[in-house]
């Protein structure tokens, strides 16, 4: 499968009260048919964040952003556009990043958490200096790492976003 340039066409998800930015790689081809985060069915982000928060499992759009919302979680991704092949990280070439700081000036982010590798060191490498915020690395909820990471290894993980969360 060859690479293809993919343009990013998830507006990120954040209010004024959002504490927390959590930043993925890129959408992958089921979330941008879905039309928002974390989309691919098998993808363990929503049932992770869900035992972590405390919730019952969101289904919906809806129910995912109410969810956010009300623990003051912002979404969006490091990169605007790449070339990527599917929805492998590694394969990403060309990367032009989001400009991230438009998030920070117009909420209250207090902590930034980047899913993955990829994510961590795209972000490392081309946002740091200009937020000047330390991300966090979580690992990746993709349905690719589930060797990696046994369901109970990410929730434990994801445990870190609660300092912020519970944080004055």
């Amino acid at each position: 499968m060859p690479r293809k340039l993919v343009e990013h066409t998830i507006a990120p998800f954040f209010d004024a009260n959002s504490r927390i930015l959590i930043l993925g790689t890129m959408p992958s081809p089921k979330s941008r048919e879905a039309g928002f985060y974390y989309g691919h069915p098998q993808n363990r982000f929503w049932r992770v964040l869900a035992e972590v928060l405390a919730e019952k499992l969101p289904n919906t759009i809806e129910e995912k952003k109410l969810m956010l919302k009300t623990h003051r979680i912002a979404l969006w991704d490091v990169l605007k556009t790449c070339e990527i092949r599917g929805a492998d990280d590694n394969s990403i070439r060309n990367p032009i990043v989001n400009d991230i700081q438009s998030i920070l000036s117009r909420s209250a982010i207090q902590g930034i958490y980047t899913t993955g590798k990829k994510a961590t060191s795209l972000y490392n490498k081309y946002c740091y200096a200009k937020t000047g915020m330390e991300a966090v690395y979580l690992p990746s909820t993709s349905p690719a790492n589930c060797a990696r990471y046994s369901y109970e290894d990410l929730v434990k993980a994801y445990r870190t976003i609660l300092d912020h969360l519970n944080s004055v």
